[in-house]
């Protein structure tokens, strides 16, 4: 064998058809994508669409709901935090708020507020002001001696009719 000998085995190539270049190749005129319409244009993806009859999709039916006042919140675990302090990103003697995790990297966006939980341990006596907290996460950092304040995010109050009430 050489190396001038190595050839693919049969099949494994296969040649592209070249289309539109006259009706004898038997791919000419339309490039076998039968006459006009959508169809024939290019860049089109039907996706989901079923001619006309009810998509799949919409002959299910629907399941749940997206509550929209659902609140965001960024989980904080015990141990990462440990590991912030243990790596001076976090000054464990003051008091640490959403802002301060959030300077630190310990908490990429503290979107509605943070909520403590209680995966991992600490050992480092801290003062936290978050927005939630498990009771787990709260008793593990009051039995290292620290304390946990959990802060109600006002709910934005709705706008009342300018209309003044008839007396």
């Amino acid at each position: 064998m050489k190396l001038n000998d190595l050839r693919d085995n049969h099949g494994a190539r296969k040649k592209r058809m070249t289309v539109g270049r006259g009706i004898g190749s038997g791919k000419g005129k339309t490039s076998g994508r039968g006459v006009k319409g959508q169809k024939a244009r290019t860049g089109v993806a039907l996706r989901g669409f079923e001619g006309g009859q009810m998509p799949l999709h919409r002959r299910l039916p629907k399941r749940g709901f997206n509550n929209i006042f659902a609140k965001d919140y960024a989980e904080l675990n015990l141990g990462r935090l440990q590991q912030a302090i243990e790596a001076g990103r976090i000054d464990a003697k003051n008091p640490i708020t959403a802002d301060i995790l959030t300077k630190a990297g310990v908490v990429s966006k503290a979107r509605d507020g943070v909520r403590l939980l209680a995966k991992g341990e600490i050992k480092t006596k801290v003062q936290l002001t978050v927005a939630g907290a498990s009771k787990t996460a709260i008793a593990a950092i009051e039995k290292a001696g620290g304390s946990v304040t959990v802060y109600v995010k006002p709910a934005p109050v709705p706008k009342l009719n300018s209309k003044k009430p008839a007396a």
